[in-house]
Formats: structure tokens, C-alpha cells, sequence
């Protein structure tokens, strides 16, 4: 057996671990389901559900590393003359109209959101997950940025627009939950959106001045 045709192998047979596992997460919820269960349905032993995924969290998350990189790409492939707010901007709006995964705007973003918000274990995952993320994007702001060990400014970018883009989606995923359709939603959104990336871009300085 070649290489390449081991390697594909165990591809699918860990997309179909995480399938079977997703698929029993939403039936019953996270915390309900076993590993043991997850093997049963897998047709594989808990040992090789292991071998594939450290923590039973990680069957969750089984595209965590995609996941923490998807903020350093949009900074990676901005145009040329396109600040990495503008970036960010153009790529959230996109993720509207979309309604793509990367920002949590798809169709079933609030059952998942669901899933994580009953699971204290998933909860505190994610944070740690949001952490990555941030630390990520503030290294790839480094490196493109030539910014010197010492400079903070990186981390603070960082974490300012993924706050935003968290929340902006966060806010969208309740509204869904409180039974709100998507076209109800989305006019909303995007005037939030622009307000949010206007802020970022121009500033708060001028923002709550006391009269």
C-alpha cells in the first residue's frame, strides 16, 4: 500500500469518526454522548477514536486548525493597497451574503451554538480556541507588519477586531435562537457591521463625548 493511499485512508476514517460524533452531538448534546458511543456508531474501537482526537472536545472542533488560521488568511491574502481593517470588512460582508461558516452565519450556527452554551467543557474550550485565535492573527500582524518584539501594537489589533467580528456574530446567533428568520436579521447586521468597521477604521475618539 502506497503513501498516499494510507494517508487517505485515514482521512476518511477520521471525517467519519467526526461525522458519526457531530451527528450524536446534536441528537443529544454534547455532554450526553461517550466516546464509546461515538465508536459504536463509527464502527471503529475507542483506542482508534484516540489515536485520532486527543480529548473528546477535539471531536467537536476537528477543524480547529483551519479554524485558528481562517483570520490570519484574510490578513495574508488582502489586495495590495488593503488595510487589514478593509480586509476584514470586505471578508465579513461576504460571510453575510454567504452565510459562510468562518464567522458562525450559516444555517445551523445556532444549534451549534446551542451545543456549546449547555457544555461548560465546550464553553471553556472555545475560549481557549478564541485565544489561539487571537495570538495567530497578532503573529501574523507581526510578521507582515515588520513590528519589532516588544510592540504591542499587533496583540492590540488583534484582539480588537476579532472582539468585533465575535460579537457582530454572537449577536446574529441569538437573534436566530430568539426564532428571528435570517431575512429579518440581515438588513440589521450589515448596518451594525459597517458601524463596527467604521469604528475600527476611524477611530473612537469621537465616540460618547460627555456634553
Amino acid at each position: 500500500m502506497d503513501e498516499g493511499l494510507r494517508e487517505r485512508k485515514k482521512r476518511q476514517t477520521r471525517r467519519r469518526i467526526a461525522d458519526m460524533a457531530m451527528g450524536l452531538f446534536m441528537a443529544r448534546g454534547f455532554d450526553q454522548v461517550t466516546v464509546a458511543e461515538v465508536a459504536r456508531a463509527a464502527d471503529v474501537s475507542v483506542n482508534t477514536v484516540f489515536n485520532y482526537f486527543g480529548t473528546k472536545e477535539d471531536l467537536f472542533l476537528d477543524r480547529q486548525e483551519e479554524v485558528e488560521d481562517l483570520q490570519s488568511r484574510v490578513v495574508r491574502e488582502r489586495g495590495k493597497g488593503e488595510s487589514v481593517v478593509a480586509a476584514f470588512r470586505r471578508d465579513f460582508m461576504e460571510a453575510i451574503e454567504e452565510r459562510d461558516w468562518r464567522y458562525g452565519l450559516n444555517e445551523g450556527a445556532d444549534v451549534f451554538g446551542r451545543l456549546v452554551g449547555d457544555s461548560p467543557s465546550l464553553l471553556a474550550r472555545f475560549r481557549e480556541l478564541e485565544h489561539a485565535q487571537t495570538q495567530r492573527l497578532a503573529r501574523t500582524l507581526a510578521e507582515e507588519s515588520g513590528a519589532a518584539p516588544d510592540d504591542l501594537t499587533p496583540s492590540l489589533v488583534a484582539a480588537q477586531i476579532l472582539e468585533t467580528t465575535r460579537l457582530l456574530s454572537r449577536h446574529a446567533t441569538a437573534r436566530t435562537l430568539a426564532g428571528e428568520s435570517w431575512a429579518e436579521i440581515v438588513p440589521q447586521l450589515r448596518s451594525q457591521a459597517e458601524q463596527a468597521f467604521d469604528l475600527l477604521e476611524k477611530g473612537i475618539s469621537g465616540y460618547c463625548v460627555r456634553v
